[in-house]
C-alpha cells in the first residue's frame, strides 16, 4: 500500500500557483526506527506495580451491572454497593495473552486499508469539538455544513489515515440521531475508515452496520476483517460510566477496535506529579483492556493515553507539553510492555492558528511519534484545547504530517546514493548545482512543502507578503474546489439511506 512519495523543488507553495494541491500520495508510514525509551526498566516497573496496586486496592468503579458480572465470574472483587470492582494481576495478565499485538482495519475502499500495532502509524481527523472555524466567516457553532467540508477535506488530503468521531458536532441536529448523518457523511463523502461513538449500544451498532453495508458485507464478516473503531474515555479519576460500557461490549461482541483512554490530566483526574499520573492512566487504561477480553476473547484492543497537565493558576487544559510530550512517549513503553497497540494524540491549547498551535502540535507530535504510537488521534484540525475544529489547523496540520511522514522513510544507502564519484567531480571550492547527479534528482531530491514559502523576500513581498495562515485559508479553499466525491455503487447508497431513515424513525424521542 505504501508507495515512492512525492518529492522535489525548492520553492514550496509559492511555485505552484494555478496548479492543484501536489500532496504525497496515501500511504502506511511506518516508524523505521525504535521507539525512543524515556524512562529505565526499573522505572517502568515501578509504574506497573504501583497500576496493579491501584487495581487491586482502590478499585474502578463501573456503571454496568453486565460488566460487574463478567469481572465478578473472572474472580474480581465486586462491590455491588458502590459499584466498585478490583482486579489482581493474574486477571490483567490472562487477559493480556489474547489482546492481538497487531491487526488491520479494512475501510469501504480496500485500498485504504490499514495497519495497528507493531511499526505502523495513523493519523486521525480531530474528532468532537462543538465549534468550528475559519478565517473568512470566523468562530461558530458546529454544523453539518462543516462536517462534510471537514470529511471531504479528510478525502482529499492523503496525510489523513482515519476518521475521527465527529470531527465538528453537527449542533443543529438532533441530538440522538445525528450520528447517522455524520456516519453517512463518512461513507458517502470519504472512502476511509472512520470512529464510531460508542455512547450507548445503538449509537456502536450503527456504525458496524452501516460499515458492513458500504462494504457490501454481512455484520458477522466484520468480525474477520474490523472497518470501524471506538473510544471508551475513562471518567478519570477511576470511573467508567454505563454508556460507555454498552459501547464498549457491543464494539467486542462484534470484534471491532476499541481504545480504552483515560482523560488524565496532571493536577486535576490525576496527581500532579508524572509518576502518579502514569500509574493511574496505566491502571485505568488495562482495567478497560480486560474488560474487552472478558466479553469476547481476542478482541482488537489500543492502549489509549491523553496524558497532560493543567495550568494550575486557572485550571485550564495545557496539551504539547515538556510533561505530555514525555507522558506520550511513556505510555508508548507501557504500551509495548503489554504487546498491545497503542493510540494517543497531538493536541494543543491555542486559541487561535498561531505560533502556540504550531510549537505544541509540533511538541506533542514528536512525543506521539517517538514514543511509536500506531493511531495518533486528532491529529488534524484540533484547536483551542479541542473545543473547536479549525479549517486553517488542519492545513498547518497536514503539512505537519507529510513532515513526519518524509522523516519516517529510511535512507538509500546504494553506491549511488553515496555519491562518491559526484564527490570527485566537482573540483574543490566548486558547487554541485550542475552536477549530473543533482540533475537526475532534480524533482526528487527534497521533501517539498505544502504550505511553506520558501522565495526571498523581495519576490514574497511583491506576491502579496502572505504568510502561512492565509496560505493555509486558500489551500483549504482549494481543496474544497478539487474535492471529487468517491464512488459509491447506487444500490450501496440506497441501502444506507433506507437505514438511516429506518433508524431515525426507530430512535425518535426512545433513545437519548
Amino acid at each position: 500500500m505504501a508507495r515512492e512519495g512525492r518529492k522535489g523543488g525548492r520553492r514550496g507553495v509559492a511555485s505552484r500557483k494555478g496548479g492543484a494541491i501536489d500532496q504525497l500520495p496515501w500511504s502506511q508510514s511506518r516508524l523505521a526506527f525504535p521507539s525512543f525509551e524515556f524512562v529505565s526498566e526499573e522505572q517502568l516497573q515501578k509504574i506497573h506495580d504501583t497500576s496493579i496496586r491501584v487495581l487491586s486496592e482502590a478499585g474502578i468503579r463501573v456503571m454496568s451491572p453486565r460488566a460487574a458480572d463478567l469481572f465478578a465470574a473472572a474472580g474480581a472483587i465486586v462491590d455491588r454497593d458502590t459499584m466498585t470492582i478490583r482486579i489482581d494481576e493474574s486477571i490483567v495478565n490472562k487477559a493480556l495473552e489474547t489482546v492481538p499485538s497487531e491487526f488491520s482495519m479494512v475501510a469501504r475502499n480496500p485500498q485504504k486499508q490499514i495497519s495497528m500495532g507493531g511499526t505502523a502509524i495513523n493519523f486521525g481527523l480531530v474528532a468532537g469539538p462543538p465549534n468550528t472555524h475559519d478565517c473568512i466567516n470566523g468562530r461558530r457553532a458546529g454544523n453539518h455544513r462543516d462536517y462534510c467540508n471537514f470529511i471531504r477535506l479528510a478525502h482529499h488530503f492523503n496525510a489523513v489515515n482515519i476518521i475521527g468521531n465527529q470531527v465538528v458536532a453537527p449542533m443543529e441536529l438532533p441530538s440522538n440521531t445525528r450520528h447517522l448523518d455524520t456516519y453517512l457523511a463518512n461513507l458517502t463523502l470519504s472512502d476511509l475508515t472512520f470512529h464510531c461513538t460508542a455512547i450507548g449500544r445503538g449509537r456502536a451498532m450503527d456504525g458496524i452496520n452501516m460499515m458492513a453495508i458500504s462494504r457490501g458485507i454481512p455484520v458477522a464478516q466484520m468480525a474477520e476483517t474490523p472497518g470501524v473503531l471506538t473510544v471508551i474515555s475513562v471518567n478519570s479519576p477511576r470511573l467508567l460510566d454505563d454508556a460507555m460500557t454498552d459501547g464498549l461490549i457491543a464494539m467486542a461482541e462484534h470484534s471491532q477496535p476499541v481504545s480504552i483512554t483515560p482523560f488524565t490530566l496532571m493536577g486535576a483526574m490525576t496527581p500532579v506529579s508524572l509518576p502518579a499520573a502514569m500509574a493511574q492512566q496505566n491502571a485505568e487504561a488495562l482495567f478497560g483492556v480486560v474488560l474487552t477480553q472478558l466479553v469476547n476473547p481476542g478482541t482488537p484492543v489500543l492502549y489509549g493515553a491523553f496524558t497532560s497537565n493543567v495550568d494550575l493558576r486557572s485550571g485550564a487544559p495545557a496539551f504539547g507539553t515538556p510533561e505530555n510530550t514525555k507522558a506520550n512517549i511513556i505510555a508508548g513503553q507501557l504500551a509495548r510492555r503489554y504487546g498491545v497497540p497503542y493510540r494517543t494524540s497531538n493536541a494543543n491549547a491555542s486559541n487561535c492558528v498561531d505560533l502556540q498551535a504550531a510549537y505544541e502540535t509540533m511538541m506533542s507530535t514528536w512525543g506521539a511519534t517517538l514514543g511509536g504510537a500506531n493511531l495518533i488521534y486528532h491529529a488534524a484540525g484540533w484547536l483551542e484545547g479541542g473545543l473547536t475544529a479549525s479549517y486553517e489547523k488542519f492545513i498547518l496540520d497536514v503539512e505537519i504530517i507529510q513532515n513526519i511522514k518524509e522523516f519516517l522513510k529510511p535512507i538509500d544507502f546504494s553506491e549511488d546514493e553515496l555519491g562518491l564519484d559526484a564527490i570527485k567531480a566537482v573540483p574543490t571550492g566548486g558547487h554541485f548545482f550542475g552536477e549530473s547527479h543533482t540533475m537526475e534528482r532534480y524533482e526528487t531530491a527534497f521533501y517539498r512543502p505544502l504550505l511553506s514559502d520558501w522565495t526571498n523576500y523581495e519576490n514574497w513581498q511583491a506576491a502579496g507578503a502572505k504568510d502561512a495562515l492565509t496560505r493555509a485559508t486558500a489551500l483549504w479553499q482549494q481543496a474544497l474546489e478539487e474535492y471529487q466525491q468517491p464512488e459509491l455503487d447506487p444500490a450501496i447508497a440506497e441501502e444506507l439511506e433506507a437505514y438511516v431513515a429506518h433508524r431515525r424513525e426507530e430512535i425518535g424521542s426512545n433513545e437519548p
